[in-house]
């Protein structure tokens, strides 16, 4: 069934590139269910399996303004369905007439309304389903901004800051060796365990996050872009958006709110004047504590920038000392020691 998948996905991109190539109008929804009807009961699949590839197809499509990677052989495997395609029965899910075994990662809580089968590096496949729950009550509470680093993960407006434990340079030397030796099990398995560390070390942070705070705001930094850059492999390790997605859905969980901001000017911008002083460039990253030369306040470079993501209007009260605060000598800027 997943290599069927990828058979359809294909078809879809190719579609996509001969429009290109002619310079003729992207292919529709509409237009990708049409040209593949009639195919599912050769490919032993369901007619609704197909149009959820295509559906699937427009939207990685339009989200990435680009056609999507082609699905070979080494694509992991995935295999959509639909509400009422599948029926939990014990210790087993049912789909199209096949029993097959689960491990419950947790209850299933809500209706269910979709959802996938989808494969890992290790070969293991498992069966993630999209439950409708209640929506949790809206709650008042404090709100706080966020903003997203690579020596530390995340810095709160509040002063308190998450650490980046680098799950994949910590595991860079196992790794490489297990390569060079051509043990690819191992490398496998060396890659499983840092995708798991990481996501179990964001979902803590989001959920502590989520639990304490009723307005989360964070910057929009582009992963993407930085992707193209020479920290693409600590970007990548740092895990952004994955981190915001778990703090999206979790704030509604809790019933909170959860923005994201431009982080435009935001480093260089005095949080208690409002005046463009800061460092700029990349010389100016190794500043990490700097002065503003209107009003004479220092800023911790990381907290003034979660302060101006959350907004004026919610700014915490100025105070004469504490974490990133308060007035110093005459000096114009300070410089730390180390980066």
């Amino acid at each position: 069934m997943a290599r069927s998948v990828n058979l359809v996905w294909n078809f879809c991109g190719e579609t996509q590139e001969h429009a290109r190539r002619w310079s003729k109008k992207w292919p529709s929804r509409f237009d990708l269910i049409k040209l593949t009807s009639g195919c599912a009961a050769d490919l032993g699949l369901s007619s609704w399996i197909v149009e959820a590839i295509c559906s699937q197809f427009i939207l990685s499509r339009d989200r990435a303004r680009r056609r999507p990677r082609w699905r070979g052989k080494r694509s992991l495997g995935w295999v959509p369905f639909r509400d009422g395609a599948v029926k939990i029965m014990g210790d087993s899910v049912v789909c199209r007439k096949r029993r097959l075994r689960l491990w419950y990662h947790r209850p299933i809580g809500g209706e269910i309304r979709g959802g996938c089968f989808s494969r890992d590096a290790a070969g293991r496949w498992y069966a993630n389903l999209l439950c409708e729950i209640q929506e949790a009550e809206p709650r008042e509470g404090a709100a706080i901004g966020v903003d997203l680093g690579l020596k530390v993960l995340a810095t709160c407006s509040d002063g308190a800051k998450v650490e980046n434990p680098r799950h994949f340079h910590r595991c860079a030397t196992k790794l490489a060796t297990a390569q060079r030796a051509g043990r690819k099990r191992r490398a496998r398995a060396i890659y499983r365990k840092v995708a798991n560390a990481r996501r179990d070390h964001l979902h803590k942070a989001s959920t502590s996050m989520a639990r304490s705070y009723a307005k989360i705001v964070v910057g929009n930094i582009s992963p993407t872009k930085l992707m193209k850059t020479k920290f693409a492999k600590s970007v990548s390790d740092a895990g952004w958006s994955q981190f915001r997605d778990f703090l999206r859905y979790k704030a509604i969980k809790h019933g909170g709110r959860y923005e994201e901001r431009s982080e435009r000017l935001t480093t260089r911008t005095c949080s208690d004047c409002g005046s463009i002083s800061g460092p700029k460039g990349r010389e100016g990253l190794v500043v990490r504590e700097w002065r503003c030369s209107d009003c004479g306040a220092v800023h911790d470079r990381d907290v003034n920038s979660a302060i101006n993501i959350l907004g004026p209007e919610c700014r915490p009260p100025r105070a004469g000392s504490g974490f990133g605060r308060g007035h110093y000598g005459d000096d114009d800027m300070i410089v730390p020691q180390g980066v």
